[in-house]
């Protein structure tokens, strides 16, 4: 099966919280989400990633212009018009490195918290739950899930401050 990885979403980076809400998906509702958009960009996997500081897609599609152009379709059918101006994607290798950083809390709001392995690995739970994770996303995030513990394990990242809370409370 021929394709591309793709990323789309925003994040912390790029929208302001109001907008990243109105893109959050419980996750009751990934699953549907999911099927919904396999069908209407035409994709071969997908995982939804939604958390308060990113709502992202990741995805193998067989032509992966025109799959990130559903996606942002269908961004903007959720977020409104506004969403276009605050959504960044990634394609190939600049995909896989995408979510080996956000896996390893590299790209977060606070670099080193450790919540968002557990939102990634539920994320990729409720993908293949709903059967829309194949053999290219299986391997990226169980490789991004490996990267991620070797980050944590060989590095000083998760020292010291590692949450919104803790900052807040140090302010």
């Amino acid at each position: 099966m021929s394709g591309e990885l793709i990323v789309i979403g925003i994040s912390h980076h790029t929208a302001p919280v109001e907008l990243r809400e109105r893109l959050a998906t419980g996750d009751a509702d990934i699953p549907g989400q999911l099927r919904e958009l396999v069908t209407e960009a035409d994709l071969h996997e997908a995982l939804l990633l939604s958390t308060c500081n990113r709502v992202e897609l990741y995805a193998h599609a067989a032509d992966p212009h025109r799959a990130l152009e559903r996606a942002r379709a269908h961004f903007r059918e959720r977020g409104g018009d506004s969403v276009e101006s605050c959504l960044y994607h990634h394609r190939g290798a600049e995909a896989t490195h995408h979510a080996f950083r956000v896996a390893s809390s590299l790209d977060s709001l606070v670099v080193g918290e450790p919540q968002i392995l557990g939102q990634v690995k539920t994320a990729f739970e409720l993908a293949n739950d709903a059967g829309t994770v194949g053999m290219l996303l299986g391997r990226c995030f169980t490789r991004a899930f490996a990267v991620a513990k070797r980050v944590r394990t060989e590095t000083r990242i998760a020292e010291g401050t590692v949450s919104i809370s803790s900052v807040a409370v140090e302010l």
